[in-house]
């Protein structure tokens, strides 16, 4: 209990720093950026273990070093948001998904008679060639989940740099006060919804919500966690909007109260979806942890779970609200 409170303390440290160096200190906002990519790159490397003790073999390496490939994209379309645009950065995105795909295969050719000792020592029924092929796949899900995903949140984090794909931004200061209220809304919702499901969850107990995958969790809990994150969302709005140059931003952008609330109501039923699949992963690999690098959390995987699906709508809803302004 006593390394769970003190992982948790260093973690809430940690994200305060990069949150003050992103508001007070020029370029600051990098900081935000290689942190979202380090524990990417750890997440990601998990999720490669977890799909070998799953009988899911892959090239965990290349999964591990596909973050920055994707942060290089991303750091472009930061910096030439004129002549590439978010819309752009995503379609590259995939298509990044899709070479590193093809190059994890041509690996995997070229590892031809690894590949037969592979099939002897394992004793599989499955061709050279096809066990490369499976390999790429399986590894491809690792680019996919949680690495595409989650550094989807280093866009949320440069909302000031992209004045030329949404208009509505009307300046970059606008847009540095949109993308504090994003990255706040990203920690919020994962964070109110994972404690208060388990303090109302513990408190009011009742039926569980999926026994097979997660017997701890029950459904007063997840009821719990979803009313607590919409009003905890409401709360940092209000606070963030009380003061006076966020408040002209946040007018002028019209960013109001009643879409954050629709807005962490979703997030906060991704958060717990997020969750249970992280859960039943776990379950499918036969392990309590996706590692031990966070003491008293487990891995960054456990510790991310809840935030992996809801970074990618957040962008996708901030987004819309921004086109249609």
């Amino acid at each position: 209990m006593k390394k769970r409170a003190l992982t948790s303390l260093i973690i809430v440290l940690v994200l305060a720093l990069a949150f003050v160096l992103k508001m007070l200190v020029p370029y600051g906002e990098y900081f935000f950026d290689a942190l979202i990519l380090a524990v990417t790159m750890i997440a990601t490397f998990e999720m490669g273990k977890l799909l070998k003790q799953m009988d899911k073999p892959n090239y965990k390496y290349f999964a591990l070093a596909f973050p920055v490939l994707l942060y290089v994209n991303h750091l472009l379309g930061f910096l030439f948001d004129a002549q590439i645009g978010l819309g752009w950065t995503i379609i590259i995105d995939v298509c990044l998904v899709v070479l590193m795909f093809g190059c994890a295969f041509l690996f995997g050719l070229a590892s031809y008679k690894q590949n037969q000792k592979e099939i002897r020592v394992k004793k599989l029924e499955v061709s050279p060639n096809k066990l490369a092929f499976n390999k790429a796949i399986n590894t491809t899900v690792a680019f996919v989940y949680p690495a595409l995903l989650l550094m989807l949140a280093t866009i949320l984090n440069h909302f000031a740099d992209y004045t030329t794909t949404f208009a509505g931004l009307q300046s970059a200061e606008y847009g540095k006060y949109f993308s504090l209220a994003a990255l706040l809304l990203m920690f919020v919702i994962p964070a109110a919804t994972d404690t208060f499901a388990y303090l109302m969850g513990g408190l009011i107990g009742g039926k569980k919500l999926c026994p097979k995958i997660s017997p701890l969790k029950t459904i007063s809990g997840a009821i719990g966690g979803l009313v607590w994150c919409v009003g905890l969302s409401i709360c940092t709005y209000v606070v963030l909007n009380a003061i006076p140059q966020i408040n002209v931003a946040f007018a002028a952008i019209n960013f109001s109260l009643w879409q954050v609330a629709v807005i962490s109501f979703v997030g906060s039923v991704l958060a717990q979806v997020g969750d249970l699949f992280e859960s039943f992963l776990k379950r499918k690999a036969g392990v309590k942890d996706s590692g031990k690098i966070l003491p008293g959390h487990g891995g960054m995987l456990d510790r991310l779970d809840s935030y992996i699906f809801v970074a990618p709508y957040l962008l996708v809803a901030l987004s819309i609200i921004l086109a249609i302004i």
